[in-house]
């Protein structure tokens, strides 16, 4: 009360569009599937687009991203950690939840730069560690020296995310789940008031 509030959602008629002072309306992001990730996307990219950001290079690598061959260990590991630094880092929180959620897998997210200071040890075979945008010098060497398989692209780390929510829907379909309808969760939470 007393504060003005601005709201980003792609979902008109929901209760945020009343609650909020200023709504920002993406409903060409508005989807169907309890999982979302076009309205992740878009809302990232409305906000490197408002802080000043050609988005031209994003956008070709996702169209790559949408084609490339899914690296055959993300189809099959047990665990995955993923890392970002700066900005990149709510994407590596963003990539660990959509693979939670659409294909229940085992996964973790961690800065970067701390990631030698104890996460390292759940590295090994049959698990991935992939860093989203810039990944720490020596890090490779020390995630492939315990077994365990790096990945690091030079894709934009928002496209890199599309290729993370390519990996999940096809694991979840590998093992008969409904990425679009995960166990225990609906699309929006809503707390009694």
């Amino acid at each position: 009360r007393g504060v003005r509030t601005s709201a980003v959602t792609a979902s008109p008629g929901t209760p945020v569009t009343t609650a909020a002072d200023e709504i920002v309306m993406l409903d060409f992001a508005d989807e169907k599937s309890v999982v979302q990730t076009r309205f992740a996307t878009a809302q990232l990219a409305l906000l490197r687009a408002h802080l000043g950001e050609d988005l031209t290079g994003a956008v070709t690598d996702a169209e790559r991203a949408l084609s490339a061959p899914l690296p055959e260990i993300t189809l099959t590991a047990e665990q995955f950690t993923f890392l970002g630094r700066g900005w990149s880092y709510g994407l590596a929180l963003e990539a660990a939840l959509k693979m939670r959620e659409a294909c229940r897998a085992w996964t973790e997210a961690y800065p970067a730069m701390e990631y030698r200071h104890g996460p390292i040890s759940i590295a090994g075979p049959d698990r991935v560690t992939w860093v989203l945008g810039e990944g720490a010098r020596g890090l490779r060497a020390e995630v492939e020296a315990t077994g365990g398989a790096f990945l690091n692209s030079l894709l934009d780390p928002m496209a890199e995310l599309v290729l993370v929510q390519r990996v999940a829907v096809a694991r979840a379909l590998a093992q008969g789940l409904n990425p679009d309808e995960p166990l225990n969760l609906t699309r929006s939470v809503i707390l009694p008031s």
